[in-house]
């Protein structure tokens, strides 16, 4: 059972000394957490977020050591946004613990603004090419996974397959997944630090900046075109350009041709990854969805007899 507002404002209190909560409201978090945003007495805005699992409590103690760490690249100026800056935690009866942060300034981005040229479009290509140019120990030091393009490559032939066996994947779209995915050229690339699961919500903007990013739980070494594929699926075309080249000149010795390739078929096999989410849980309504989008992306990029 979820955990009231009342209940994590309780914890921000007892992890946080001199936070005083005067109202709560639930919020929606990744993965298998409660959360809530909290005001206190002095009118501070907090957020506390707290495992429902073993294993999220696992993902969030990783993932306050990745941040941790990101707060040192945040403050020498190499991340030109703010990332949650843990302020305490509270330990949970049944093991684990709550954490609270402050609140980040900023409203998650709303990609169909966008516009081609030097405003926002760019700076979200500059502020993913800093997370790509972060260390890899600082992932590493935080337990996080890592991965070679050839393992990262096998990890979505197995997505993949999976979806394959449902049996609800168009079989031309199945056809050019598979051989995409068996082109070895397509993922000679150089791994990089990721976010994992960049998406509006996320990114928090103040007019044409990126002033923040959350929810790092996903972050590992991979492949750079996870996190470039939600915005090249959903950004207007006519700002695409300037996301990536604003990416492409803040990073150091870029050689990826097939980068932007590799970025559109990531955010394809998000819909086989949907649908499996649906099928692994029971949730007709989600399979028919992702079936629905299945057979949209078929007719779209068929190509014509």
């Amino acid at each position: 059972m979820p955990r009231s507002a009342l209940t994590l404002a309780a914890l921000a209190t007892a992890a946080v000394p001199g936070l005083v909560a005067v109202s709560a409201r639930s919020i929606e978090a990744v993965g298998d957490v409660d959360a809530a945003a909290v005001v206190d007495s002095e009118s501070r805005h907090w957020v506390v977020r707290a495992p429902t699992n073993a294993s999220a409590g696992a993902g969030l103690e990783a993932e306050v050591g990745l941040l941790g760490a990101l707060d040192h690249y945040v403050t020498s100026g190499v991340l030109p946004f703010a990332v949650p800056r843990v302020s305490g935690s509270a330990t949970l009866p049944e093991g684990g613990r709550a954490i609270v942060h402050r609140a980040l300034s900023g409203v998650p981005l709303d990609v169909d603004v966008l516009e081609p040229g030097p405003g926002l479009a760019a700076d979200l290509g500059r502020a993913v090419a800093a997370v790509h140019e972060l260390p890899h120990a600082v992932v590493d030091n935080a337990a996080l996974p890592i991965y070679t393009s050839d393992e990262y490559r096998e990890r979505r032939l197995v997505e993949v397959d999976h979806a394959a066996a449902t049996g609800k994947v168009p079989p031309t779209l199945l056809a050019r997944w598979e051989a995409a995915l068996e082109d070895v050229s397509l993922w000679r690339f150089q791994p990089v630090v990721s976010h994992g699961d960049l998406g509006p919500d996320q990114v928090l903007v103040r007019g044409n900046r990126v002033a923040a990013i959350t929810d790092w739980s996903d972050a590992r070494v991979a492949d750079p075109a996870d996190d470039l594929a939600w915005l090249l699926v959903s950004a207007p075309a006519s700002a695409v350009d300037s996301i990536v080249e604003a990416y492409q000149l803040r990073r150091t010795e870029l050689t990826d041709p097939h980068l932007t390739d590799r970025a559109l078929l990531v955010g394809e096999l998000a819909l086989a990854r949907w649908l499996l989410h649906g099928v692994r849980n029971h949730l007709d309504d989600v399979v028919a969805d992702a079936v629905d989008m299945l057979i949209d992306l078929d007719e779209q990029t068929r190509d014509p007899e």
